[in-house]
């Protein structure tokens, strides 16, 4: 059994449910429509998904709240166009009071990090925070969540000897921590009378990403990258992402997981095409995955005993070794979108590594 079809084993996907579920349906919102008068409310508006997703939604006449934690992001969601809230994914009343009025959610918050001294806070925002999102929804009368997971949960297996309902084996706490909280809030959100579209994204990329992969291709740009480990990467547009997020709040099914992502291509391809991009390639060492993982093994335990977060960990380069190969053309058909070419969303993304800084002016081309 390959990945994805371990992943969809586990969401029972074979129940997949109709729009309508116990008498309730998808709200009727209709982007750019008259008729366009609820507001929404967007949580994690303030990160690289989010922020996109934020954009997306003013850019089609929605009605938006925001929910923020503090007065910068405030500030600016609120320039976008967006009322913000201030709150916490933790503290229900809070998300009933920024619900009220409501009957779509699109709960995008999350926390995505690696290398983390103590995992705990990973529970925290993903598992429970995505649990309080589910049980507010329902006392504030919410119809329809727009769920963001990940595809990261589609790489989990079963204990070697172990049921399929055993324990799983996972490459990161942030894996483990998305495929909990996915499990939850799948169970749940029926059980309390709220409609739930998953959506799974892949490694999301493009203007704005400055972490995860976007951190090798920002250095091979700056020619400071000498060696990586080689294995199948798949990647989805931020614009697409985005746009995905849009179409489930209407044409998505319940329950049914969607699975984003774009292009598929090996590490030593994909940087090769950023190279094309930029206008200058240049060779890498790539290390077999055994000896590199061991070696981030080492440094990691090292920055642990210091209580510091390491740049490199043993589970950052065993998700890299593992490599991810996922099939996003059904959850494009079923949508209603198309991929941009990886091609694109790496000149777009050069793009704005230059304007930002974090590609030196002429690096990319030297």
């Amino acid at each position: 059994m390959g990945a994805l079809d371990r992943g969809r084993a586990h969401r029972g996907v074979g129940r997949r449910l109709p729009l309508a579920l116990g008498g309730l349906h998808p709200p009727k919102l209709r982007a750019g429509h008259p008729g366009v008068s609820a507001p929404v409310l967007l949580t994690g508006a303030g990160g690289f998904v989010g922020g996109a997703v934020l954009e997306r939604l003013l850019g089609a006449g929605f009605e938006v709240r925001a929910l923020v934690r503090g007065p910068e992001t405030a500030t600016r969601v609120g320039c976008a166009g967006a009322q913000p809230v201030i709150g916490d994914i933790l503290d229900g009343d809070d998300l009933v009071t920024a619900m009220r009025g409501c009957e779509l959610v699109f709960h995008v918050a999350g926390l995505n990090k690696m290398c983390l001294p103590d995992p705990a806070p990973l529970m925290r925002t993903n598992v429970d925070g995505s649990v309080s999102v589910v049980r507010a929804a329902a006392r504030a009368g919410v119809r329809r969540i727009v769920y963001t997971s990940s595809a990261a949960t589609l790489d989990s297996a079963p204990e070697p000897g172990r049921p399929d309902g055993g324990p799983h084996r996972f490459l990161s706490e942030y894996a483990r921590s998305k495929y909990e909280a996915e499990r939850q809030v799948l169970e749940l959100a029926p059980r309390l009378g709220v409609e739930l579209v998953c959506l799974n994204p892949a490694s999301v990329q493009g203007p704005g990403r400055t972490t995860g992969t976007a951190r090798w291709l920002i250095r091979y740009a700056n020619g400071r990258l000498h060696w990586l480990v080689d294995a199948p990467v798949s990647l989805v547009d931020i614009v697409d992402c985005a746009e995905a997020h849009l179409l489930a709040a209407t044409r998505g099914e319940p329950l049914h997981p969607y699975v984003i992502s774009g292009s598929t291509q090996r590490i030593s391809e994909m940087v090769h095409t950023l190279g094309t991009v930029a206008g200058r390639t240049y060779p890498l060492r790539f290390l077999p995955a055994g000896p590199a993982v061991a070696a981030a093994s080492v440094a990691g335990f090292g920055f642990r005993a210091a209580g510091r977060r390491a740049p490199v960990c043993r589970e950052m380069l065993r998700t890299l070794a593992h490599g991810h190969a996922y099939d996003g053309a059904p959850a494009a058909r079923e949508l209603g979108f198309t991929y941009t070419p990886l091609e694109e969303t790496l000149r777009r993304a050069l793009a704005w590594y230059i304007e930002n800084g974090h590609v030196r002016a002429g690096a990319a081309a030297a």
